[in-house]
């Protein structure tokens, strides 16, 4: 069964931002999200008060998180979903850190809590169909944290998940399919980038000519190297990619391009 994934950035309400603060965007972020209609969303950097303006702007859609303070505490890496396609069977949250089930923790040299939210999706069409989704907001400063949070999150998928990429789907037996979303605040170079490609699929593979930058701080342009991802694992067939460049004006919903990947997946027996 075919669904579409979005990973979308949607840079946290700051005022000194003037006229690119979050309520003069948030009917363009809600327009963007209506117009492509994704299955599901893994977003970055929403404020409880953000998530909420979206989700009266979006029927159709519920959401699942926590903030990395804890509770509605800071930013969330929210995980928002079509309710006419998917339910949600499970979901958690777990901090990029030594002790991961601690809120607002902090290790290695990360400038920030950082944070992955999951989701165990079923299909409504389709009940036998389950599938992971994780979504993850890397640090911006800290390379070890960058390192560790990934080798962390693979570790953590690894109780739902077939690591190997490009490997057949009968052989992950009870193990779910996933989908990794996240703003990894790194380039295809980096080492954190490099090893998560090693196991997973980088949905940029089926992107059409360059991939060009994802954050571009309201000002546009695609000269540059991309910092948002869809991964996905053993199980789901990534069928294309694009990053989207939709402006209104000049002026942009977010200072992230948004990401859509259109995927298929497959039911898989679980033990």
């Amino acid at each position: 069964m075919e669904f579409t994934v979005m990973t979308f950035n949607l840079r946290y309400n700051e005022k000194k931002d003037g006229n690119n603060d979050w309520p003069h965007r948030v009917d363009q972020a809600a327009d963007l999200i209506r117009r492509y209609r994704p299955s599901a969303i893994g977003m970055q950097e929403g404020l409880r008060s953000m998530l909420d303006d979206l989700q009266a702007r979006l029927p159709g859609y519920a959401w699942v998180g926590e903030g990395r303070g804890g509770g509605n505490e800071d930013e969330h890496n929210a995980i928002f979903y079509d309710t006419s396609l998917l339910c949600v069977q499970e979901w958690g949250q777990f901090w990029l850190s030594e002790t991961p089930e601690q809120p607002n923790s902090v290790s290695w040299d990360s400038s920030l809590p950082r944070i992955c939210t999951w989701a165990r999706l079923q299909s409504i069409a389709e009940p036998g169909l389950e599938w992971m989704l994780y979504n993850t907001h890397l640090d911006h400063i800290g390379q070890e944290a960058r390192v560790k949070g990934a080798a962390l999150i693979r570790s953590r998928m690894e109780r739902y998940v077939g690591m190997a990429a490009g490997a057949d789907a009968s052989a992950v037996g009870s193990l779910l399919p996933a989908v990794l979303t996240g703003d990894f605040n790194a380039w295809p170079s980096n080492p954190a980038i490099v090893q998560l490609r090693s196991e997973l699929f980088d949905a940029y593979r089926l992107h059409d000519g360059e991939v060009g930058l994802t954050a571009h701080s309201f000002h546009g342009g695609s000269d540059g190297q991309p910092i948002d991802y869809i991964f996905a694992s053993a199980g789901v067939c990534v069928l294309e990619a694009h990053v989207i460049h939709d402006n209104v004006d000049g002026r942009y919903p977010s200072d992230h391009y948004p990401v859509l990947a259109r995927m298929r997946i497959e039911p898989c027996e679980r033990e």
